[in-house]
């Protein structure tokens, strides 16, 4: 059975007149197992892979190879289905059922499974909002599934259907699954995958080359199927009269689940966090207050995490207000830590679209400040990503020049790495 602890880092101290708490709350969960063996329901996954034309012969050749790789990472028992997406989605496996459906992972189906995508022929233009509601109403058909998650692979631009078809089916599709997206090569956009993914609580990513599809694969199914929490959700109680300004999931990626609050109570919102397997996840948590006299303390927040209604881990979060400055001014490390990668994830996001429409004033400017941000929270992977887009003079000041020739391919890596974030070094 999972267990789930709770730790909450913080500079409980404001000073007089002050209102905003912030912090930094980490939950842990320990013996999770497999999915769709905790007996809260049935697991179910779906390939998603991209045939358009544009993927071409060695690239449907390696996606063959990936949904083999993603198939056998499957457990025996798991509901699973393969989907073809082109400009129209398509049932590749199971088929011949006259209607849609989904089966459970055997060793026949297996197989069976297998020789339906070594058929994958590229061919057709590219909908990605079908591929996701074709998903959704698969997923729809195993009324025991209690975790539905999805990978979903692309190589292009989604031109096969207009931006407002694509965010009706995100829309649709939302709490009805997982996805975790990825981009095969430098011909996709890394904003409109992201949007997928976020939207689906899931991540992405780019593979650089086709050769590196299956390994891929099988790392995200493994994963999924490792991942025997089906569903879990964030709570934060906050006191009558006070704000929750923001909830954001800062570690392992930074996510704001601010607006997928749902009531509760009336001082109790919910926060969905998806499926989870043995690790750790850091959240930011901030609650404006009603400011007190100087000695007096309050309650902040109660920050629980639930599995379906019960409460399986708490932290919570204190105030006290003080006139001594050396407690007032102080700034919890995992705070400032957390405060800086989620800064610095806007920066680079910020920059290279300011490098995208030829602003490099912009772009020098807000790169240089990730440089900065990159160095003073130890997040190496950032800097080396940095390092291939802009020519680094200090990176302490955030010194750096543009340069001239920049590989797609490095500049992709970079905006797909920029939510990623390293935890505070004890």
């Amino acid at each position: 059975m999972a267990d789930f602890t709770a730790e909450v880092y913080q500079n409980e101290f404001l000073p007089d007149g002050g209102t905003d708490v912030h912090a930094i709350v980490t939950v842990t969960c320990t013996g999770a197992g497999a999915a769709g063996q905790a007996g809260q329901g049935d697991a179910g996954e779906i390939v998603i892979v991209d045939t358009s034309g544009s993927m071409g012969e060695v690239n449907i050749r390696a996606a063959q190879e990936a949904a083999v790789a993603a198939i056998d990472q499957i457990i025996d028992g798991t509901w699973f289905a393969v989907i073809a997406g082109s400009h129209e989605a398509r049932m590749a496996f199971p088929v011949g059922r006259g209607e849609l459906s989904m089966v459970q992972m055997d060793n026949a189906s297996r197989t069976a499974a297998k020789s339906a995508v070594s058929m994958f022929r590229a061919d057709g233009g590219t909908a990605m909002g079908t591929w996701l509601t074709l998903a959704a109403r698969v997923f729809s058909t195993v009324p025991s599934l209690a975790q539905k998650h999805a990978i979903l692979l692309t190589d292009g631009e989604n031109q096969h259907e207009t931006p407002e078809k694509l965010t009706e089916a995100i829309n649709g599709a939302k709490g009805r699954f997982q996805c975790d997206c990825r981009g095969v090569g430098s011909d996709w956009k890394v904003a409109e995958v992201r949007r997928i993914a976020q939207a689906l609580m899931g991540t992405v990513d780019i593979i650089p080359s086709g050769a590196e599809m299956a390994e891929t694969f099988e790392t995200l199914i493994r994963q999924s199927m490792s991942r025997g929490v089906a569903a879990a959700t964030l709570r934060v109680w906050a006191p009558q009269g006070a704000q929750v300004l923001f909830v954001r999931q800062v570690s392992p990626t930074v996510e704001d689940l601010t607006s997928r609050r749902h009531e509760v109570n009336a001082l109790t919102g919910a926060f969905p966090t998806g499926s989870w397997g043995d690790e750790s996840r850091d959240y930011h948590v901030a609650v404006r207050l009603a400011a007190k006299g100087i000695g007096q303390e309050q309650l902040a927040a109660r920050v629980q995490l639930a599995v379906g209604d019960d409460v399986v881990a708490q932290g919570l979060v204190k105030a006290m207000w003080s006139s001594d400055d050396t407690l007032t001014t102080r700034i919890n490390p995992e705070v400032a830590h957390y405060t800086g990668q989620t800064e610095l994830a806007d920066a680079i996001q910020e920059g290279l679209a300011a490098k995208a429409i030829g602003d490099d004033a912009t772009a020098t400017a807000k790169l240089g400040r990730a440089v900065q941000l990159a160095a003073e929270t130890g997040n190496d992977e950032a800097t080396a990503k940095l390092a291939k887009v802009v020519d680094i003079d200090d990176p302490n000041a955030g010194t750096v020049r543009l340069r001239r020739s920049v590989d797609k391919l490095d500049e992709m890596a970079l905006d797909t790495a920029s939510t990623k974030t390293t935890r505070v070094k004890k």
